[in-house]
């Protein structure tokens, strides 16, 4: 278990501070749930600096430390079925409730960061780091132009803490690898890194690196207000910012932007039929 436990503390160190993985996401994944799995069985030699005791990486130097008022956590990994099924009933059973409905998020594979807002101006952006404290990235968030640096209701709460990815478009991310090949620069490894590594530029900032990432918000922490109940109220509350975002600057609309679709996209294994005369929403 200690040699396995090392073995996963080499690649987090690898992954989540120095941008460099050797492992896909598939192959790491294995190797947690082998040690969880370890440690279920034999509880007793679970050790408190086990990797699965924490989330995430702690903050690099370098860098201030920021405190998480309201930890953020990691989701846990459903890889089958019968792991789902098992979820709801956990579900159920703690809610004391017959159904639960439930609603389906894309997972981004990018950043996890926490914005901070202060009378309705960003006052600290910072990263995950271990869930409890990360490291504050104010300087290099603001770079990003799809992230508001104010919110638009006139008399905002005194403090909103608005949490979501930080994510580099596929397109944008072969653009930079295909730039970087011509200065005979080492490309990106894949896009999740190229975008956390930008984040935790200390020096010689690359500008151009930052301005190609998105925030796609998912949750709020603090500030919620009172009306919103549900997760997809705070969805629909975090789109109508990002509608107000867009329609004050449109040169700034990603062509991917949740508020660029309208409904889902035809489902697999149905025929597609094209609208002559384009479906739109209300």
């Amino acid at each position: 278990m200690r040699a396995l436990a090392a073995e996963i503390d080499r690649h987090d160190r690898l992954y989540f501070l120095e941008d460099r993985p050797e492992l896909s996401d598939a192959e790491y994944d294995a190797l947690r749930r082998e040690l969880e799995a370890l440690e279920r069985v034999h509880p007793e030699l679970v050790s408190p600096d086990s990797p699965t005791q924490r989330i995430g990486a702690p903050p690099g130097e370098g860098f201030a430390t920021v405190p998480h008022r309201v930890p953020m956590l990691s989701l846990e990994n459903a890889m089958a079925e019968d792991e789902m099924r098992a979820f709801d009933e956990r579900v159920r059973r703690l809610l004391d409730r017959d159904a639960v409905a439930y609603v389906g998020e894309p997972k981004l594979d990018g950043a996890s960061a926490e914005l901070v807002y202060e009378d309705g101006r960003l006052a600290v952006g910072s990263t995950r780091g271990d869930g409890r404290f990360g490291e504050d990235v104010t300087a290099n968030l603001r770079q990003l132009l799809s992230l508001p640096l104010s919110l638009r209701d006139a008399s905002p709460p005194a403090r909103v803490s608005v949490r979501g990815e930080v994510i580099l478009p596929l397109e944008r991310f072969e653009r930079l690898n295909r730039e970087r090949e011509k200065r005979g620069e080492e490309p990106f490894v894949n896009p999740r890194n190229a975008a956390a590594g930008a984040l935790r530029q200390l020096h010689d900032v690359d500008l151009r690196r930052l301005r190609a990432l998105e925030f796609r918000a998912y949750a709020v922490a603090e500030g919620l207000p009172t009306q919103v109940r549900t997760q997809w109220d705070v969805l629909e509350t975090l789109r109508r910012e990002l509608e107000a975002l867009e329609r004050a600057h449109p040169e700034l609309v990603s062509p991917d932007s949740p508020t660029q679709r309208v409904g889902a996209p035809p489902g697999e294994g149905f025929a597609t039929v094209p609208h002559r005369v384009p479906m739109l929403s209300l």
